[in-house]
């Protein structure tokens, strides 16, 4: 990922809080077919490996699994963005001298990729990941509040996804490279826009 000084963030731990904000990653792979990907929910254990590791699941089905993997497999967690007119910018009004651009964050996560079907560790994947996403509901659902069987039959039919991280990546680009009062212009526009993610975005730009 191109990451050009200003937008770097360097922070393990602000990469890995990035990585959770971000229900839904796109996991590739290259192959001599070309290149796969599949938009999966992943979690991230941090404690384990050197720089964390990476679970989810496939389909069965999912041709993604069964063919060789070329190299690293790549995870893509991308957060909120949003569209930037140069309209909003001070410097229009002063030289003109100004195009749109996009904010936006992302992280890479990449590393070699195991796929297992071992029933216990797919399990532990399927019961880990429902945990972080049933959080903070009055009354989480659980797999074991299905019947066994029933969940048995389910995890025969998908694959498990283990992918140790070796390279991180974490893009932050906020409209750090422009002036200050083009960056309040900026927040100013996306706050006032009706979309809901601009105003996110609109509180990720820095300000003096």
């Amino acid at each position: 990922m191109y990451t050009p000084t200003a937008f770097t963030v360097a922070d393990t731990a602000e990469i890995y809080d990035m990585m959770r904000q971000c229900r839904l990653a796109s996991f590739i792979t290259a192959t001599s077919d070309g290149p796969m990907a599949t938009p999966l929910p992943m979690f991230l254990d941090e404690n384990e490996g050197e720089r964390g590791v990476l679970y989810a699941h496939l389909a069965r089905a999912n041709p993604q699994w069964q063919a060789a993997v070329i190299g690293h497999a790549l995870a893509v967690f991308m957060g909120p963005d949003a569209y930037v007119t140069p309209s909003w910018y001070a410097s229009k009004a002063e030289h003109g001298k100004v195009v749109p651009t996009w904010n936006y964050t992302a992280v890479q996560a990449s590393g070699p990729v195991e796929f297992f079907s071992d029933t216990e560790r797919l399990r532990d994947v399927v019961t880990r990941l429902t945990a972080l996403h049933e959080s903070g509901r009055r009354a989480p659902w659980a797999p074991t509040d299905a019947p066994e069987a029933y969940i048995d039959a389910q995890l025969r039919g998908i694959v498990g996804i283990r992918m140790p991280i070796v390279s991180l990546q974490g893009k932050r680009k906020m409209s750090q490279n422009r002036p200050e009062a083009d960056r309040r212009g900026v927040k100013e526009g996306l706050a006032a826009s009706s979309r809901a993610t601009d105003h996110i975005v609109s509180e990720l730009i820095p300000i003096s």
